[in-house]
């Protein structure tokens, strides 16, 4: 069978957004990036032809909505400049004036024809590769019927493709507020949806969809994105679990407390996940700062993510068990980073611990706490399953991932998880705490553990400045 001729794309100038597109667009073609206004179509368009300035392509960005003036404040917004990128403004151009000269009421045919004049003349002119037309709403107002604005649109399609120019045409117009957008979207070969919502509290949040892109097999769905100072628009794909690492040889991972690893029937294995469930108090976070510790010390990578405690809270609770991990993170070998709940979105998060896997090696992930991930989200059963996503992908790399979870309720009164998230622990640590005769006394029990034998027993969890230390339960005598 012959081989299969890869088809040549161009790169988006986009960070994330190649990666869906498998590679890039697809050279010599006509894509509509559709949006509300401030859904950052602009700067994605300025990103698509500021890439194609660096490579010495020539570029042209044709406006009808907007000046040079504005066009250069949005760029300088984010520190960059129009150098390389000739901005033709339509709007107020000679042709257009001379035109409306000649009669008391301009015709649609006059204005139509005078502006697509204007525009392939600019084209023929300075011969772009790459090319924005901002936007098609001001050709659909002139058109002012949908035939019209169709055969219109053909037409400069085939004008662009004669001459293997890639165009970005930036549309307002949506399904869901113009039915007649279909047929526009049926021309274009590819179209990218982004789209903003603003929640009841916190930031606003965006998206972006590839709805259709012909001839390549683009991660479908939403994906998360941003825009960014400095950046422009950044997205994070969705993560796609089969396309992670192959699946390792499994390992037993230690604690470094012999009777903690024995409840597990050794240790814990590579490749799983663990839920730590417990009320406040009960030293889910120091069951987490075991295992790194005891990671590091293997000379091991650990990634922490922070949704509640702070980096420093964090270090000082550490060093009064014992466990000094400030050295580890200046090495680089402990990878922390804390989150502002309310500004991070599934998509960034998942990718900011897929990089962390990938470029430094991580072989124990920890979230704490998946309740205060959960808490900033508007949609938790969307979040369980981005999450979900982003478990499976750690599996298959072989990362031992712990996520502590959060029980309300205090001393056993109560007690309960908003979301039933046990499906997604391999294995399930179960912490509680209660007060008999004026003492509170922790214990420690192995729920549940899908890979091999483990203890059943119910022990008591002693976490003092020495250590963390497990012993078999006794029962104070009652009365």
């Amino acid at each position: 069978m012959a081989e299969r001729k890869k088809q040549a794309v161009v790169g988006s100038g986009i960070s994330g957004l190649d990666e869906i597109l498998r590679g890039g667009l697809p050279a010599s073609n006509l894509y509509i990036v559709q949006g509300a206004p401030g859904s950052g179509k602009t700067t994605a368009a300025l990103q698509f032809l500021r890439a194609g300035a660096e490579l010495g392509e020539p570029c042209i960005y044709v406006s009808l909505s907007q000046t040079r003036a504005e066009l250069e404040a949005i760029a300088l917004s984010h520190g960059w400049t129009l150098d390389g990128i000739r901005v033709e403004e339509l709007s107020a151009s000679d042709s257009i004036n001379r035109a409306a000269d000649q009669t008391i009421f301009q015709t649609t045919e006059l204005r139509l024809d005078e502006t697509r004049k204007t525009i392939e003349s600019a084209i023929d002119e300075h011969k772009p590769s790459r090319l924005v037309y901002d936007s098609l709403l001001e050709i659909r107002l002139i058109t002012g019927d949908s035939p019209r604005f169709r055969r219109e649109l053909i037409a400069f399609k085939a004008f662009l493709a004669q001459r293997n120019i890639v165009a970005l045409l930036l549309d307002t117009q949506t399904y869901e507020t113009d039915r007649t957008g279909e047929e526009v979207d049926g021309i274009a070969h590819g179209v990218i949806r982004l789209d903003k919502s603003l929640e009841e509290y916190g930031g606003v949040r965006r998206r972006i969809e590839v709805s259709k892109m012909r001839g390549v097999p683009v991660a479908d769905g939403y994906h998360d994105m941003a825009i960014r100072e400095g950046e422009g628009v950044v997205v994070f794909p969705r993560i796609v679990p089969g396309a992670a690492a192959r699946t390792v040889k499994p390992q037993l991972i230690k604690s470094g407390v012999d009777t903690l690893d024995e409840m597990f029937g050794g240790g814990q294995e590579a490749g799983t996940t663990t839920l730590v469930i417990g009320q406040a108090g009960t030293g889910k976070s120091t069951m987490a700062s075991l295992y790194a510790t005891a990671a590091l010390k293997r000379g091991e990578s650990v990634g922490l993510f922070l949704f509640e405690e702070r980096i420093e809270t964090f270090f000082r609770r550490s060093e009064g068990l014992g466990m000094a991990l400030r050295q580890f993170h200046e090495d680089g070998q402990l990878i922390i980073r804390d989150f502002n709940p309310n500004e991070i979105s599934p998509g960034e998060f998942g990718q900011i611990v897929q990089q962390a896997v990938n470029s430094e090696k991580v072989k124990v992930v920890v979230i704490d706490s998946f309740t205060g991930y959960l808490n900033s989200l508007p949609h938790r059963e969307k979040a369980v399953r981005d999450i979900q996503s982003l478990l499976k992908y750690l599996a298959r790399a072989g990362v031992l991932t712990i996520l502590i979870v959060a029980q309300h309720g205090l001393l056993g009164q109560g007690v309960g998880i908003d979301v039933d998230v046990s499906f997604l622990g391999d294995t399930v640590l179960l912490l509680r705490i209660a007060e008999h005769e004026g003492r509170l006394r922790r214990s420690i029990t192995v729920v549940k553990k899908r890979h091999g034998p483990h203890d059943l027993d119910v022990r008591e969890l002693f976490i003092q400045r020495s250590g963390v230390t497990v012993i078999p339960y006794n029962p104070l005598p009652e009365g």
